[in-house]
């Protein structure tokens, strides 16, 4: 009974693999899930507690589907310490930056229309493009950069709608794309009318000073508000995964139909959940907790590391992100990501084989690890269980 699309579409291996997290002696690098021994609960409940003592009728009421003023402008004004100017009025609120790419999909993308990704890329954003039943195609790199002679060509040859990419510490890889890579994408959406989504859920856990300018400036700074960019990002990283809110930033012309679509599909964003996070960056601990965060995330990092090189040595290759969550590893050719997983799980430790995030032609050595639940103990123990799960398939 279930329609064409709903019956060919699997859940998240991802999600999946979440169920292990809450077993008894079992370590977790398989979810992309902020720590929770990082969330500021004391400097929400303080929040909450003020909000409560005023009169707060109107947090319990109807919204407009834009999202709350004092969010809007908060966000706004905070995004002016980023290199990032935004009206209010250009900003709209969603449930999660995952609500925010199926709206894009849903105002842009008919059946076949072509969307190009990163080669790997994230995992949810191609089971909402599944829905949408585009044409998913990968980007031509040449090493680690994309390859701008190919885009063009495959932009010029038409069918292309959208570019969908994660370009500051990508998930899976923790990849970033450059300034002078992004300078002359941006050129070419606009010369070939195609729209980027730039999707920034990482962004603010840089573990370097330095920050790469978005997607959308730099298509201001070039077009004004005639530009193709729609930006993304999420407080799920940064805040609190479970007020579920997220945010897209729009040029005008974009604005009425994405609005229309979210009013369509649930009104609006949770208004209670709106003020407190208004509040919580207006009290300037939101820049508190990212400061932190980096500190922790990037000790973390290297504790997965030193583990992973002390316990597997040559048996594995890794990137060194400079931020964001993930290690993108390689297994010895011939080695299977997912035949590895299963021994793991013997060992009571966790992955996501890297072949899931591919749209075609998957790399089946590949692996992505998390490091944001890590404490100095499970990083160290994480490497001998995977060491001794990657023995037991030779043995």
């Amino acid at each position: 009974m279930l329609s064409k699309k709903s019956a060919a579409i699997h859940s998240s291996p991802v999600r999946e693999l979440l169920k292990f997290s809450k077993e008894p002696g079992f370590i977790s690098l398989a979810g992309g899930i902020p720590a929770t021994d990082m969330i500021d609960v004391e400097g929400i409940d303080s929040v909450i507690q003020q909000l409560l003592a005023e009169d707060h009728r109107d947090v319990f009421q109807y919204s407009v589907t834009e999202g709350e003023w004092p969010l809007r402008q908060s966000i706004a004004a905070w995004s002016k310490q980023f290199s990032l100017t935004l009206d209010p009025q250009q900003i709209l609120i969603t449930n999660g930056s995952q609500q925010g790419i199926d709206l894009l999909n849903r105002v842009f993308l008919e059946k076949d229309d072509v969307v190009l990704v990163e080669r790997p890329t994230y995992l949810a954003a191609l089971q909402l493009l599944d829905y949408t039943e585009a044409v998913v195609e990968e980007l031509a790199y040449q090493g680690e950069k994309i390859d701008l002679a190919a885009l063009e060509t495959r932009l010029a040859a038409g069918g292309v709608k959208m570019l969908y990419l994660i370009p500051t510490f990508a998930n899976p890889t923790g990849r970033i794309i450059e300034d002078e890579q992004r300078i002359e994408i941006v050129k070419l959406a606009h010369r070939y009318q195609v729209v980027i989504v730039e999707d920034d859920p990482y962004g603010h856990l840089a573990f370097t000073e330095q920050r790469r300018e978005t997607f959308f400036s730099l298509a201001q700074q070039l077009y004004g508000a005639d530009h193709n960019v729609c930006y993304m990002s999420s407080f799920s990283k940064i805040f609190s995964p479970g007020l579920r809110l997220g945010w897209l930033a729009l040029p005008e012309k974009f604005l009425m139909a994405i609005t229309v679509a979210k009013q369509a599909l649930d009104l609006h964003t949770s208004t209670l959940n709106q003020h407190i996070a208004a509040r919580y960056i207006s009290s300037g601990r939101i820049d508190q907790r990212i400061a932190l965060l980096k500190e922790t995330y990037q000790q973390r990092r290297d504790w997965l590391i030193e583990s992973l090189q002390r316990h597997l040595g040559e048996a594995i290759t890794f990137n060194r992100p400079e931020g964001g969550m993930f290690l993108w590893c390689h297994l010895k050719e011939g080695v299977d990501a997912s035949r590895l997983l299963n021994a793991c799980i013997a060992e009571k430790v966790v992955f996501v084989p890297g072949e899931v995030f591919f749209a075609e032609n998957p790399q089946t050595n590949a692996l992505r690890l998390s490091y944001s639940m890590l404490t100095q103990h499970t990083a160290e123990e994480a490497g001998v269980r995977i060491a001794r799960a990657l023995q037991s398939l030779s043995s």
